[in-house]
């Protein structure tokens, strides 16, 4: 059985892409990102921090596809699915960032739902989509839920925990080896109360 990992992207309009595409900056990713590029997952990970740092971690350990291009893929604002591997430069990333993904418009919903189309179409009846994002609104959940149905999953203890929370759950549980519980999208509760905070991460390995 595979298990795909869809992780929903990093902002690049905030204070940290500001850093990275500040074209005096010497950092060594800000001067990858101005040259050959440097890996879509490492430049979200640097933009978003402990968050989509948790996803991507999360989705290598525990994503599984037998034969199958990749099992994880990160969502773009412009360009549907592509691995966390792409090559992505500073011209990309001002791409990305003049995209509003919440106002659901054509370029940011003609791409994925081309990609995710296809990526339904190569997975077998029995496999498995988890979307590691938001689903308190529609804005990935909706399109996807439209093309996957009930294969597409999300892990329960995200319902009422913000970014940062939900970032070190995942690395958590990469320490520990250990995979969250998973339930349709389709149908679920998206809203709850928020759950006890974290203890120190010392203290949870």
């Amino acid at each position: 059985m595979a298990r795909v990992f869809l992780l929903s992207p990093a902002r690049c309009d905030g204070q940290r892409a500001r850093l990275l595409l500040n074209r005096r900056a010497e950092f060594d990713l800000a001067r990858r990102v101005r040259s050959e590029g440097a890996p879509i997952g490492e430049v979200f990970s640097f933009l978003s921090g402990l968050y989509f740092r948790g996803k991507l971690a999360y989705a290598q350990s525990f994503g599984s596809w037998a034969g199958g291009p990749s099992p994880a893929y990160v969502i773009t604002t412009d360009r549907g699915l592509v691995v966390p591997e792409t090559l992505v430069r500073r011209r990309d990333v001002v791409a990305f960032s003049k995209v509003d993904i919440a106002r659901g418009g054509a370029r940011h919903r003609v791409p994925l739902n081309r990609d995710v189309e296809r990526l339904a179409a190569s997975l077998g009846p029995g496999d498995q989509v988890i979307l590691l994002g938001s689903i308190a609104t529609g804005k990935y959940a909706d399109t996807l839920v439209a093309v996957f149905g009930e294969r597409l999953l999300f892990p329960v203890d995200f319902v009422g925990r913000g970014d940062m929370s939900r970032g070190g759950l995942l690395l958590r549980q990469v320490r520990a080896q250990r995979e969250l519980e998973y339930q349709p999208i389709a149908g679920a509760i998206r809203h709850g109360k928020r759950p006890p905070r974290l203890a120190p991460f010392a203290a949870s390995v």
